[in-house]
């Protein structure tokens, strides 16, 4: 079978999806295809003996006006969520022992996580000069602004909750490129922040909360709310064999569902999927200039839903407890989903979503359910208490969890650009560029879909 299509999507994950429903603003209609049998990537809502779980991103954070947009624009098909009170509230561990995360002047001056030098290191933050190396690592950067304990007990754990990585390995301008903009652009973090605050803001950049989020009834609503406003029609599913090849000046792409081939005449191809695959996508393409363009380190992740139908444990109280590496335990983190969102567990219940694996530690990946199940049922005996076998535990396994943003980031995005400027019409998008979150997904979705408009 052959088609015509002026723009094609590879990926029917978040960036896919949202990139499909701005280009249909626009005026015009993609066909998405998807290797899996679903839409929506990683992101897939599972209901289950009273337990509403997430394979995938368990929140997200309304971090930019795009994401607002986007959520507006699906209003009446998805409501979001935002967390309860309770999701201000982290957890670290600290000898063995959960303890809050300070979130003013009072808490962080009692509490055990930091030295008291790092206390008061932190009050000369804003007088002191900012770094030369654009290269820098998050761990340098925060020993040399805030100290090595602040390192520990605050910004290894949060690497470990967002990107599952180690801050000694990921360069601040390209992890934390808001974080790295203040210093250099006002000197301080603590000075940029306060300035940043006092600047004018759109009535779009006013709802831009920060707040933790949701939607109701998981992010498979989500995703199926994209779907319905795209078109169900214009997606397909469990295609195998993509491959993508040039025809003159534009692109002929094939793959295959059930066993049935179809080619497809595009103008513009897009590529979501994740960096280790754009190599066999596009086979045209060099190997000299597809391989700088996609090396990247990606985190393996194990992620485990536990149900409790009655929970007499530790009060979960808060967004979850995340576990600094010097603690030397398995897991990353616990998050406490049915804390902070409704209908997540049974009346009296909880559900829990334990982290393992990461970049510190990916030889979690191969291990079996059982022994998975054994580490995670002593994580959850020795530091939660719960006194009771679980109701449901459900292991899933990512292998390409998330994007490393290291050293080779910058010539990684060069490569990456000058693929684009050498095949007109080829987009390698997805989240090996411009950040893992879920805000900036859909921010790069936004921006894109104004390019390729204004490109055709």
């Amino acid at each position: 079978m052959e088609q015509k299509k002026q723009i094609v999507i590879i990926g029917a994950g978040l960036t896919g999806l949202s990139l499909a429903w701005y280009l249909k603003k626009y005026g015009h209609t993609a066909l998405v295809i998807e290797k899996t049998h679903t839409p929506g990537g990683v992101m897939q809502t599972v209901s289950e003996g009273g337990f509403v779980y997430e394979t995938g991103p368990n929140t997200g954070v309304i971090g930019t006006p795009d994401l607002v947009d986007l959520l507006g624009g699906l209003s009446g098909s998805c409501t979001p969520e935002r967390a309860s009170r309770r999701g201000v509230k982290r957890y670290i561990m600290y000898k063995e022992r959960w303890h809050a995360l300070p979130c003013g002047p009072v808490s962080g001056l009692f509490t055990p996580l930091f030295s008291m030098r790092d206390k008061f290191r932190i009050l000369g933050e804003p007088f002191r000069k900012p770094g030369t190396d654009p290269y820098e690592s998050v761990a340098d950067m925060t020993v040399r602004r805030m100290g090595r304990t602040i390192l520990n007990y605050a910004v290894n754990p949060f690497i470990s909750g967002i990107y599952a990585g180690d801050p000694a390995k990921l360069t601040t301008q390209y992890a934390l490129p808001k974080l790295y903009a203040l210093e250099q652009n006002y000197g301080s973090f603590i000075k940029g922040a306060i300035r940043k605050a006092r600047l004018p803001k759109t009535d779009e950049e006013k709802q831009v909360t920060r707040e933790i989020f949701s939607a109701e009834g998981g992010f498979g609503n989500l995703t199926s709310a994209l779907v319905e406003k795209t078109g169900a029609e214009n997606i397909v599913c469990s295609a195998q064999n993509v491959c993508v090849e040039p025809a003159g000046k534009r692109y002929t792409v094939s793959y295959t569902v059930n066993g049935q081939k179809t080619s497809v005449d595009a103008h513009t191809v897009v590529s979501t999927t994740g960096s280790h695959e754009i190599a066999g996508l596009f086979p045209f393409i060099p190997k000299a200039e597809i391989t700088p363009a996609t090396s990247v380190e990606y985190a393996k992740l194990v992620q485990v839903a536990v149900g409790y139908n009655k929970w007499t444990g530790f009060k979960l109280d808060a967004f979850g407890g995340l576990v600094p590496a010097r603690e030397q335990r398995s897991m990353l983190g616990i998050l406490f989903p049915s804390a902070i969102f409704k209908g997540r567990a049974p009346e009296g219940g909880a559900l829990l979503s334990v982290f393992m694996g990461g970049v510190q530690k990916p030889e979690v990946l191969e291990y079996t359910d059982n022994e998975i199940e054994k580490l995670v049922y002593y994580e959850i005996e020795s530091s939660l208490y719960p006194g009771q076998a679980p109701d449901l535990v459900r292991i899933t396994r990512h292998s390409h969890a998330i994007p490393q943003y290291g050293p080779n980031t910058g010539r990684r995005l060069d490569a990456i650009a000058i693929i684009e400027q050498r095949y007109p019409g080829i987009y390698l998008a997805g989240n090996g560029r411009d950040g893992i979150a879920m805000a900036d997904r859909v921010k790069q979705a936004r921006t894109l879909a104004g390019k390729i408009n204004s490109d055709i």
